[in-house]
């Protein structure tokens, strides 16, 4: 397998008046084509800083970032948002859409922007969202959905244009059981079918069924947990149990 992100002494500083706050530190790891890895440390440690960075969407200080060939860096901000509309997804805990655009109009929206055809777009869209049983809302305003569905909608915006790389900040955080499992399946479909995943989370059980945890502490990687790809329909609890004794190792 071939890296699709290379991360090189990353670091990121906010300077707030005189004070500097160190919140990543010469952050070094790969993420390789087709994987999933979670990244997971206590809060404050800089875990969604780091999603934000490597993907572009804020500014690093020091270091570089190499996504599919191209180095961060050294793109403008209008290159960066053409990147992150082509080959990236974004699920985040506080599920951002637009209020105005009803449920359908907002996960088709960037594949319009992207200027596919409007046609197999909407055939896509409604794909999606049966298999992630949302068909039955395409047609309601935000403010008219629960937050399990308002999420699922989220993932089919982040899948719309087949995005190299999904990057998502604590996608579950906000879900109940039911519906953390539908998103978490639904991204592991994706992750099969080739789609690299960076994901922060704080739920062992949801990062069990990643390939790889990345342990995040005060900007610094303190560690990193193989635990291999999941197999079809492969119990989970061995590999959260696991999981659940390296991050107390950590001091979780």
């Amino acid at each position: 397998m071939s890296s699709i992100i290379s991360v090189k002494g990353l670091c990121k500083t906010y300077i707030i008046k005189e004070y500097s706050n160190n919140v990543l530190q010469n952050v070094e790891f790969e993420l390789e084509e087709g994987e999933f890895v979670s990244i997971m440390g206590p809060s404050g440690s800089g875990k969604s800083t780091l999603l934000y960075t490597v993907s572009g969407m804020d500014k690093m200080t020091a270091g570089t970032v190499i996504f599919g060939g191209k180095d961060l860096s050294a793109m403008s901000g209008r290159e960066l948002t053409e990147l992150r509309l082509l080959e990236m997804g974004f699920i985040f805990q506080q599920m951002y859409m637009m209020k105005k655009l009803c449920v359908m109009d907002n996960i088709i929206l960037p594949a319009y922007q992207a200027g596919h055809n409007r046609a197999e777009v909407n055939a896509k869209a409604e794909a999606l969202m049966r298999r992630l049983g949302i068909i039955d809302i395409a047609e309601r305003d935000i403010n008219e959905v629960s937050g399990g569905q308002l999420q699922r909608a989220c993932l089919c915006r982040a899948l719309i244009n087949d995005p190299k790389v999904i990057f998502a900040d604590e996608p579950t955080g906000a879900l109940n059981s039911s519906a953390a499992e539908d998103v978490m399946n639904e991204l592991c479909t994706a992750n099969r079918n080739g789609t690299s995943i960076l994901m922060v989370t704080h739920s062992p059980k949801v990062a069990a069924r990643s390939d790889r945890v990345i342990y995040l502490v005060d900007g610094n990687i303190r560690g990193e947990l193989v635990l291999g790809r999941l197999g079809d329909g492969e119990e989970t609890a061995s590999r959260e149990r696991r999981l659940n004794s390296w991050l107390m190792d950590r001091g979780w």
